[in-house]
Order: C-alpha cells, then sequence, then structure tokens
C-alpha cells in the first residue's frame, strides 16, 4: 500500500502541515478578540437607545439591513427574563456589561441566560439579525440582500454561538438595539473604554403614540412593566400611567446628560431622533445617521426603506416586536383617531416635562386632537456633532 512507501519523517511533514492548513482555514473563526486592541481596530460600535414601541424595531432594521452591519436586538432581554422580582435599577449593570462582551463580538456572556446547546436560536429575537443569516454565520443570506426571516427561522436556527462571534468579528459596524437604559450614567465605562468606539443614538416617540401602541401589546410587556415599577403594587388601571411616567422622565434625564454639560467623552457621540422626524423625512434622517456612524447608503437599503414605510398597513401590530410594511406616517397618527380624549389628558399630565423639552404640542379638546391637519410637533433644532472627538479632547479625557 502507498502508505507503506512513505518515510516515518516525510509522514510527520504532512501531518504537520495539514494541522497548520486547518489552523488557518479555522482558526479565524474561534480566535478571540485582541484584550490590546485601541479602539477595537476601527470597529464602530453603536447602542441604539430608546423604550418599548417608539418605532425602535423600525430603527434597528434600518442598520441591520446594512451590508457592513452586526446587528443584534436587545439583549438585555435575556438579563431581564431571566432574574426575576428585579428592578432596573438593579438590573441596568448585568446589562451593561452584556452588551459590552456583545460588542467586542464575546458571546459567552450568554452562557449564564442561555440553555445548552447554545445556538443562535437561544438569543432573542435572532431571526431579526440578517448578519446570523449571513456568512460565515449561515450561508443563505448575501450581505447585499435583505434578509427572509421566515427561511433563516427555518435554515439557521441550529448554528452555534461560535460562528456568530466570527460573524460579529468580519463587520465593520457592531449595532445593538436596546430599550433597558434609564440614564446615561452607566454606560459611562463603554464611552471610557479605549477597546469601543462608542456611538449613541436616542430614539424618542410623541408618548400619547407610546401609550395606545403598548395598549395593544400589554400582554407582551407585562414583566417589563413589573420591572420598570420595581415591583411596586400599584392598582392596574394606574399601572400603564405610572410606567409611562418613568419612561419620560428617563428620555429627560438621558437628553439632558447628554446636551447640558456633557462629559467630554461624550461629546460627538450621542445624537437624538425623534420617531416623527423620522417617517416624515425618512431617508433624510437615515442619511444623516449613517453619516454620524460612518455608513453610506446603498440603493439596495434606499428601495427597501420606501417598501417598507410606504406599505398599505395602518396602525400599530399587536406583536410587540413584528416589522411590516405599513405607512409609517399614518402609523404616527394612529393615536390621534383611536385614543379617547380623557387618556390623552392623562398622558399629558404625567409627561408634561418630556413633551415640553422634545418638541410635542399639547391639545386641550378632542376637536384639536382629531385634527389632523394641526401639526402637534414643533421645529426642533438640529444639535451638530463631530463625528470624533477631536483629539486635544480625546488626551484630555
Amino acid at each position: 500500500m502507498l502508505w507503506r512507501r512513505v518515510s516515518k519523517p516525510t509522514l510527520l511533514s504532512l501531518l504537520l502541515i495539514q494541522a497548520v492548513a486547518v489552523v488557518l482555514l479555522y482558526g479565524w473563526y474561534s480566535r478571540p478578540p485582541s484584550q490590546n486592541t485601541s479602539l477595537s481596530e476601527g470597529k464602530v460600535h453603536v447602542l441604539l437607545l430608546s423604550s418599548w414601541r417608539s418605532g425602535s424595531s423600525f430603527l434597528g432594521q434600518v442598520f441591520n439591513q446594512h451590508p457592513d452591519v452586526f446587528y443584534l436586538m436587545e439583549p438585555g432581554w435575556h438579563v431581564w427574563m431571566s432574574i426575576n422580582q428585579a428592578s432596573a435599577r438593579s438590573l441596568r449593570m448585568a446589562v451593561r456589561d452584556m452588551i459590552r462582551s456583545v460588542f467586542q463580538c464575546d458571546m459567552s456572556v450568554m452562557d449564564s441566560y442561555t440553555p445548552q446547546p447554545r445556538n443562535v436560536s437561544n438569543l432573542f429575537m435572532w431571526s431579526h439579525s440578517r448578519a446570523l443569516c449571513s456568512p460565515p454565520a449561515c450561508f443563505l443570506t448575501a450581505r447585499g440582500e435583505i434578509s427572509k426571516e421566515q427561511e433563516c427561522k427555518q435554515r439557521c436556527d441550529s448554528q452555534g454561538l461560535r460562528l456568530a462571534e466570527a460573524a460579529c468579528r468580519s463587520y465593520s459596524h457592531v449595532v445593538l438595539k436596546e430599550v433597558r437604559f434609564f440614564e446615561l450614567e452607566s454606560l459611562f465605562p463603554l464611552l471610557q473604554d479605549p477597546t469601543l468606539d462608542l456611538r449613541i443614538i436616542h430614539l424618542v416617540r410623541d408618548p400619547r403614540a407610546v401609550f395606545s401602541s403598548r395598549e395593544k401589546s400589554s400582554a407582551a410587556l407585562g414583566q417589563d412593566s413589573d420591572t420598570v415599577l420595581e415591583q411596586a403594587s400599584l392598582p392596574e388601571e394606574k399601572k400603564p400611567y405610572q410606567v409611562l411616567q418613568e419612561i419620560c422622565r428617563s428620555h429627560v434625564r438621558i437628553y439632558e446628560t447628554a446636551m447640558l454639560k456633557p462629559p467630554d467623552f461624550l461629546r460627538g457621540r450621542y445624537k437624538m431622533i425623534r420617531y416623527e422626524d423620522l417617517v416624515r423625512n425618512t431617508l433624510e434622517e437615515i442619511e444623516a445617521m449613517y453619516e454620524f456612524v460612518g455608513l453610506e447608503m446603498t440603493e439596495t437599503l434606499q428601495e427597501w426603506i420606501y417598501r417598507i414605510t410606504h406599505g398599505r398597513g395602518k396602525g400599530s401590530s399587536s406583536d410587540a416586536f413584528k416589522i411590516t410594511s405599513r405607512n409609517a406616517e399614518d402609523v404616527s397618527l394612529a393615536w390621534r383617531t383611536t385614543l379617547p380624549f380623557e387618556k390623552v389628558q392623562r398622558i399629558q399630565d404625567v409627561c408634561k416635562g418630556a413633551m415640553t423639552l422634545l418638541g410635542y404640542k399639547t391639545v386641550y379638546s378632542e376637536n384639536e386632537q382629531k385634527l389632523l391637519g394641526l401639526d402637534l410637533l414643533t421645529s426642533h433644532e438640529r444639535y451638530q456633532f463631530s463625528w470624533l472627538p477631536s483629539k486635544i479632547t480625546a488626551t484630555k479625557v
């Protein structure tokens, strides 16, 4: 036989060459992220910061479908759902540590929150991530194509988290959407971390529209609401307004921290956008956000954005996380014809400060509420940020 003619030294050499080839071929997929990398080798990290039912799922998809983006939807969900009878305040550090690890493409952080075997299907809303349906995570969707969620669920669910890590490392941008931060201070360590190049995009929405949408998804948001309220025992009819008040207060805290005497490491790293501006001037606002984080619009994305915002559907879906083709501006106005004026008055009372700060006008009668020609959005100053802090500023931090 042939193997008998091969000398022992030659056989050892062949085995060594084979081993080296295997390492070169597969080692990239399993190597841990460098611990000594400054600004993570040029990778940009983006946190989409919002609250439930504020249009954040749509905003997430705007980034998710970009060919240069690795996206995950609400990794903090795992923390909140795994630790019962807790408060948002007590969980914020655990959520922060989770997103730090995911930003660094280290999925081992999921070991404490997901069952064995640890496949991508254990990740919350994993099929909403195009990157988990594309190579090297799964050979279904090319990077330049729009992902197909249902096909991804059927063909990519058994892939392991090691491939998710490999996929994460292969993109220039890692984008995470999160609704579980109620202030910016707990994120300061991430902004000061030399291995992260973090941008924060803060999405807000008219509280009256948020309330209306939350009513349609109350069952799905029950545990989250209890966590926001720190498990307080309140009459059921008061809970929705109390939760909304906490959300409104959080938007004020975040905005004021970023805009009124922000620390140097936050300058140039925060951008606020109102959902109503996004649906009125969609391409303009998206291109501004892309520029803020260093992405470019593509023709494929333009076509997809138009289709998803100009569908025939109206109103809000009862599925809290479903993205469908709808007329986005009609959706933003739906509360004006469906929400009882008595509830509108109560919402305006509990969120008065936030509405004033963020530029949402009060209505004083049911007629005003239902008069759709009456614009309830005040013009909002377009704050200008440099994409990166200057080198002089950076050295002072």
